[in-house]
């Protein structure tokens, strides 16, 4: 019996001993270990992240060069995905479509998340009058289409060039705008999310425990009520970035997103479509492929990561 009470004692003692996790590492162990159609979803985003940064060192060639291989020719050794009717290569153009995709998307998610962050903590920590306007004015704005609002956007400043800003490029002024515009439209949407939360938050009793030791509101938003919110975001930040870069393709492909000579996915399926009645699949395939794979992946992974964040949802795979 002594014994055995030992044995017990020391293996308590070791699990005492046993650090715990950083709470990021152990969501990577359980989205290992749990979430299959997640871990899918992050490698494939990662090998994406790669082809985006790594794009001009691993692309065979200049995604503008002209006569890169035979004009209009199917995949072969030489042109991996083939070459559109202007002899570019489909598999240089794939590349830089990824570069051009994340930094657009990359973009509108982190102008979302300050909006949605400034909108629903002000909003549901105050509360009152603040609050009220907020919400109405977040209601009236989610009434509009969002394709309506951001086709606007890309008619009103198509053509036009702001100063100190390049002409070409993803930097030039039709793709911040549009950045910008679809950031906003994210932020305001989520920012309801963000809102519930701090309201969740600022029931909890150890907040008027922090209120009767005389913290203020700075040290109460940013010590005990913003970091409960973080776990919501990232699993909105996450979705939004599949999001973002299907946006970005439809209006590319309307001819109201990315400049025609900028290597983006929506601009290439939106110029194959000439050549699909002559059987030329590849020039929309690799292209749709690409597109599918991408938000695919961000969609399976913010869908797990929503489960392991949020203790209420935390299933099995």
């Amino acid at each position: 019996m002594s014994q055995a009470a030992g044995t017990l004692g020391e293996t308590s003692v070791e699990q005492m001993r046993k650090k715990p996790l950083p709470f990021y590492v152990d969501v990577l162990r359980r989205l290992i270990k749990e979430k299959p159609l997640g871990l899918i979803g992050l490698v494939i985003a990662v090998v994406f992240l790669v082809m985006a940064v790594a794009g001009p060192t691993i692309a065979p060639n200049d995604p503008t060069e002209l006569r890169a291989g035979p004009r209009l020719e199917g995949p072969t050794m030489s042109n991996l995905m083939g070459t559109d009717p202007l002899g570019r290569d489909i598999f240089s153009r794939v590349i830089h479509g990824a570069r051009v995709s994340v930094i657009i998307s990359g973009l509108a998610v982190a102008i979302a998340a300050v909006i949605s962050l400034l909108i629903g903590l002000v909003s549901g920590y105050f509360g009152g009058l603040f609050d009220l306007l907020s919400q109405r004015l977040v209601d009236a704005f989610l009434a509009f289409p969002a394709l309506v609002f951001l086709i606007a956007v890309g008619a009103m400043f198509m053509g036009w060039d702001a100063p100190g800003l390049p002409t070409s490029g993803v930097w030039q002024t039709t793709n911040v705008l549009f950045c910008i515009a679809l950031g906003i439209l994210f932020g305001v949407g989520q920012s309801r999310v963000v809102r519930s939360a701090v309201l969740t938050v600022a029931a909890l009793t150890y907040m008027e425990a922090a209120r009767a030791t005389g913290a203020g509101h700075t040290r109460m938003i940013f010590k005990h009520v913003m970091p409960n919110v973080m776990a919501p975001l990232i699993t909105l930040a996450t979705l939004n970035i599949g999001n973002a870069i299907l946006i970005e393709a439809t209006l590319s492909f309307l001819g109201l997103g990315a400049p025609p000579d900028l290597p983006t996915w929506g601009n290439m399926l939106n110029q194959a479509r000439v050549q699909l009645g002559q059987g030329a699949w590849w020039l929309a395939f690799f292209p749709g492929l690409a597109l599918s794979m991408v938000v695919f992946a961000f969609n399976m992974l913010g869908d797990a990561l929503r489960d392991l964040l949020d203790p209420r949802l935390r299933t099995g795979a």
